[in-house]
């Protein structure tokens, strides 16, 4: 590796009932995944202005885009649907443009659930949002709160020869599973490289760039496995050579 790579990680906020201002939170699930594959983590709050973020993606080596609340389905023209929780307009701004960023300057990046979501809508896709009401025949996917969030829910098939299935090594995971909506329609610019058995989208790439990745899972609950280790390993190794 040619150095320790920049990896800036987006984060979300809970209100704080002690304060009238909000609580910048992220599991450190995500920071411990990055940093064990060799990179530094630098936390992206959801407050971070519109105008610095041209100036933000440039000086990171890649991007890591976590699991949170709804994007506002009005970003995607969506259906609305009661099961919507905790939509963050400053989140969805920061994220949707760092995407877009990232992929118009060959920049690292990796989703993981609500990011895999963030990646399709930025690049001009949309999502189910609420795939037990609007997916037919779609499986059980909102395994919690009250389940263990390493606990693999089902098998994903990798496309043979795709990018992803080359990062893990395989052509089927099992995976854990932690949200009620999905990929809808693709954005154009990317391709779906996995699949649970319903047929719902569970990864997609970002065609012709370096490390553009999204996957509808946890994998960083999953570090137990190499599998998924390789995930973050990748991500780290093309962000060294950005």
């Amino acid at each position: 590796m040619l150095h320790a790579p920049l990896i800036g990680i987006t984060i979300g906020r809970t209100q704080n009932a002690n304060s009238p201002l909000p609580t910048a939170t992220v599991s450190e699930a995500y920071l411990r995944a990055v940093q064990a594959a060799g990179g530094i983590p630098l936390l992206i709050p959801a407050s971070t202005p519109a105008e610095r973020l041209n100036d933000l993606s440039a000086r990171l080596d890649g991007f890591l885009f976590t699991g949170g609340g709804d994007i506002d389905p009005q970003r995607f023209a969506g259906l609305p649907h009661p099961e919507i929780y905790d939509i963050d307009a400053g989140r969805d701004t920061v994220e949707l443009e760092l995407v877009r960023l990232a992929a118009a300057h060959n920049r690292p990046f990796l989703g993981i659930c609500r990011g895999i979501q963030v990646i399709n809508v930025a690049l001009g896709g949309s999502l189910y949002t609420d795939l037990a009401a609007q997916m037919p025949g779609a499986l059980k996917h909102d395994y919690y709160p009250n389940i263990p969030r390493d606990h693999l829910a089902h098998a994903v098939r990798l496309q043979a020869g795709s990018q992803l299935s080359r990062t893990l090594g395989a052509e089927q995971v099992e995976v854990n599973s932690l949200h009620h909506q999905g990929v809808q329609r693709l954005a154009s610019d990317l391709t779906a490289c996995a699949f649970a058995p319903d047929g719902l989208i569970e990864g997609v790439e970002l065609s012709g760039h370096r490390f553009g990745i999204g996957v509808q899972w946890h994998p960083e609950w999953l570090q137990h496995l190499p599998t998924m280790r390789a995930l973050f390993s990748e991500l780290i190794q093309a962000a060294a050579q950005a």
